[in-house]
């Protein structure tokens, strides 16, 4: 808990704390711990930093001069309420500000099924504490030496108090578990949907620094190639989906439809444990700089050819052919391919929609064949731009609902839980400039979207959000992966722990499509059914092309309201769907796709 005073600061709790003259600025304090609640006899650790000030004092429970930037590690020994204050003074006049830790009475010794401590008491106790800084805000890792009990208390409070189906999780004893990992895989529901399906397919973790670099930069450790695996047991077929540009695929002449015919010298049907183990090594190489070579079959050519490719580190553009338009009897009709929700997807998806309402299309088909997700707030730009201000303006994109520990206020930021409404304007994502900025759109009634069983999370939020506001969605593809659910990403000592925390609905009022949405002629589906058509994906064509099959159904579709026989296919059996693949580590595949476990590795 944090109470500030200060001159400069709208935190103040105390007006009169700040003294100044009227010509120069008052000193600034940022004051904070790196834990609100500690055990007794445990560590927290206070950072700060002061501007404008040549002396600090520090009083309450920490005494002494201070620097104007430091950090320092104290030992809480008094339960309750330590108020720990700097005062700091300079030419401009003293600011002082406050900070409140808990001491907590210690902590039990021994598990007691359905008892729990607060998660935060445990939170940055590591059996292996980072050293150094965190890049994201240049203070010291909160890290202090911990057990592998402790991460794994934090693990079983924290599931208990944020976890959406947190009273579906069988209470385990954390002292039988030696590994942080094993024990989190357990703590989730093992409920099945209607089809039979599991409940929860997107229970996983990243190494912190993965999780950050990709979704703050867009870079992901891969070759740049996406491969879709389109039957994993022999015989076996994995195809190329598309590539990004300047990558060491497109070094290599590498491009959609490429079929992979060998890796590291076993072939694609190798059936051995070690085959297999090398193929999906090839595929997903686990570290930068890794080296193999593939033996491959360029599209519509009957020759191999063999090729070499290191593992890199791939800026993924998010956003592309979004310049491609369709001349047609009815009018100009755009297309664009939109793979990742991701902060540098904003300005690309503005620039994309600027370019398509100055060339005025009159319908829109929106390619999410191999998004699985990201940033909502990325999901909800786009659904305003294509839908407008007179559609979607003031009405909501979705509305956020937790546990139901948690039914008035968001328990990861503390605020009032309101629906989120279409947002109108940019948020400066990889662009602080835009910031604030009216967003551009479409002024579109329906819109049609291309999908697949990579389809997942933000994008199914896009349809889920303009369908309730009686925007039409027409379904052009296969049965979306069935996820109206999110959550936050939490560091703990070095790994971010993903796990389902709140579902989303939308204006409706409706958000239960945890099968997914299916075309309506999609056979054997228990997903939600719109309107459109049911077609397999097309490997033999490129994007942007009026002969790839999906696109040709959408084109035909909006000519004359008919569908090519049913190809697509449903999400029962995942052997048989075509499981999306993306390329990077096995657990940069759940990470990329965002919110769907979609690695599944290559079977024997």
């Amino acid at each position: 808990m944090v109470a500030s005073c200060g001159g400069g600061g709208g935190s103040s709790t105390n007006p009169n704390s700040a003294t100044m003259n009227s010509t120069t600025s008052a000193p600034t304090i940022s004051l904070s711990p790196n834990r609100e609640s500690v055990a007794l006899n445990g560590t927290v650790v206070l950072n700060w930093n002061v501007t404008n000030a040549n002396n600090c004092n520090a009083s309450g429970a920490w005494s002494g001069s201070k620097s104007t930037t430091d950090s320092e590690t104290i030992t809480v020994t008094t339960e309750g309420t330590n108020t720990f204050t700097l005062e700091c003074s300079g030419a401009g006049g003293n600011t002082s500000q406050s900070i409140i830790v808990t001491g907590v009475a210690a902590l039990r010794s021994t598990w007691t099924a359905g008892e729990y401590e607060d998660w935060s008491l445990f939170s940055g106790l590591c059996e292996n504490p980072r050293s150094g800084n965190d890049s994201s805000s240049g203070l010291p890792w909160a890290d202090v030496q911990g057990t592998t009990l402790d991460e794994n208390n934090w693990l079983r409070s924290w599931s208990n108090d944020l976890y959406l189906w947190y009273n579906e999780i069988t209470d385990r004893d954390p002292s039988n578990y030696d590994d942080p990992i094993s024990y989190f895989s357990v703590l989730k529901t093992f409920a099945t949907t209607e089809s039979g399906a599991n409940k929860d397919n997107y229970h996983y973790t990243e190494t912190t620094e993965q999780w950050r670099s990709y979704f703050g930069s867009g870079i992901v450790a891969g070759y740049g190639a996406r491969f879709t695996v389109l039957s994993a047991s022999i015989p076996r077929e994995v195809a190329v989906a598309y590539t990004q540009p300047n990558s060491p695929a497109t070094q290599q002449s590498l491009s959609r439809g490429a079929r992979i015919i060998a890796i590291d010298g076993v072939d694609i049907d190798g059936s051995s444990e070690s085959d297999v183990d090398t193929i999906n090594a090839g595929l997903w190489p686990s570290e930068l700089d890794e080296t193999h070579s593939f033996v491959v079959r360029d599209l519509n050519s009957t020759e191999t050819r063999e090729i070499t490719m290191t593992s890199t580190g791939i800026i993924t553009d998010p956003v592309q052919f979004d310049g491609t338009t369709f001349e047609t009897d009815s009018g100009k009709v755009g297309y664009m391919l939109f793979n990742n929700h991701i902060a540098t997807a904003e300005t690309q998806l503005i620039d994309a929609i600027d370019n398509f309402a100055s060339t005025g299309i009159t319908d829109l088909i929106l390619d999410l064949r191999y998004n699985g997700g990201g940033y909502l707030a990325i999901a909800n730009q786009l659904a305003y731009m294509i839908a407008g201000p007179s559609a979607a303006q003031g009405r909501v994109f979705s509305q956020t609902v937790f546990n139901d520990k948690h039914t008035e206020r968001n328990p990861v930021t503390g605020e009032t839980l309101t629906p989120t409404l279409f947002r109108t304007t940019a948020i400066g994502f990889d662009d602080e400039n835009i910031a604030g900025s009216e967003l551009p759109s479409l002024n579109l009634s329906r819109v049609y979207v291309i999908t697949g069983s990579g389809t997942c999370s933000a994008s199914e939020s896009i349809i889920n959000g303009l369908r309730g506001i009686g925007i039409e969605v027409i379904q052009i593809g296969s049965q979306t992966c069935g996820k109206p659910y999110g959550f936050y990403g939490f560091d703990n000592c070095g790994t971010t722990y993903l796990t389902i925390q709140f579902k989303g609905i939308n204006d409706a009022g409706f958000g239960e499509y945890s099968d997914g949405f299916a075309p309506r002629n999609t056979a054997n589906s228990s997903g939600v059914p719109l309107p459109g058509c049911s077609v397999a994906d097309d490997f033999d064509h490129g994007f942007g092309d009026t002969s790839e099959e999906r696109i040709a159904a959408a084109l035909s579709y909006r000519s004359v309201g008919e569908c090519p026989s049913p190809t697509g296919m449903s999400i029962i059996k995942p052997n048989k769907t075509g499981i999306d693949l993306q390329i990077g580590t096995q657990q940069r595949a759940k990470y990329q796709s965002s919110l769907i476990n979609s690695s599944t590795p290559i079977s024997r």
